[in-house]
């Protein structure tokens, strides 16, 4: 074997072209997982197309998921007939409106600001524009669709089963029975979170990885603070956020894999 050979058959066979971006590994759907059944029903499809039709799908079935959730909360938990929650769930908001003061007000706007927009939507738009120019057609489409699946998710959900706001003066004026979820809670936590969790794949060092988690915690944290503070959101309404975020986070990745699937499948025709 020659010297050329040999440097030949140590590089694995599938790296591509030296200019091509690395995968990201949290993309990739392992084979008979349901993201490559779902490719593999939609057997030479544009991955794009694989790629919405997964994101649509997924949506569906988490406004579904969200709204019968909503219907718990709002006519079994908090009602006086069903488990009674709803003077425990006042009454956080009741504590926060008692100490109000300026610095804590100003503190506040500024988390809405960070966990809505106009923040999260030029954030979304510039983390798309930089990877569709480096070509990172996932990274791209997972960022815009997360917020966009959060927030479709979160309209329905307020349409569908209203809920009244906190009964505290409200520092904002918006509608009053959209309580249910908190849109800025899920948002922040489907673009942060989100964000975090493909930065950290590429991350080798564990305090790397607990610093960013600890970064994004905090500042979903913090966003859901504001909310309650600023009387929009009840606690059990950025818990319904929270579960949101959660779940367009998961449809994102489903959709992505099987675009990713969808991909491979074409390259090996």
């Amino acid at each position: 074997m020659t010297v050329g050979e040999r440097a030949r058959s140590a590089s694995p066979p599938e790296s591509g072209r030296a200019d091509e971006p690395r995968p990201v590994s949290i993309f990739e759907a392992r084979r008979g997982s349901l993201a490559d059944r779902f490719a593999a029903a939609l057997d030479g499809r544009h991955p794009a197309l694989v790629f919405f039709l997964a994101t649509l799908s997924g949506f569906l079935l988490l406004a579904v998921a969200s709204i019968l959730l909503a219907l718990l909360v709002v006519h079994v938990l908090v009602p006086g007939g069903g488990l009674g929650l709803e003077g425990s769930d006042e009454s956080f908001n009741d504590t926060l409106a008692q100490h109000r003061t300026g610095t804590l007000t100003t503190l506040a706007e500024i988390g809405t600001q960070v966990g809505g927009a106009p923040v999260l939507p030029i954030l979304v738009g510039l983390i798309a524009i930089v990877c569709a120019f480096l070509r990172r057609w996932l990274i791209a489409a997972f960022a815009v669709f997360v917020l966009a699946v959060e927030s479709a998710t979160y309209r329905v959900t307020s349409i569908a089963v209203p809920r009244d706001r906190p009964s505290v003066h409200r520092l904002e004026d918006l509608e009053f029975d959209a309580s249910y979820p908190s849109g800025h809670t899920a948002a922040s936590l489907a673009v942060y979170a989100g964000l975090v969790l493909l930065l950290t794949t590429r991350f080798t060092s564990s305090l790397k990885k607990a610093l960013a988690w600890t970064a994004a915690i905090l500042l979903i944290t913090f966003v859901a603070l504001s909310r309650m503070y600023e009387g929009m959101h009840h606690p059990l309404d950025v818990a319904g956020g929270v579960l949101v975020g959660i779940g367009a986070i998961l449809v994102l990745l489903f959709a992505c894999r099987a675009a990713g699937a969808a991909a491979q499948r074409r390259s090996r025709a």
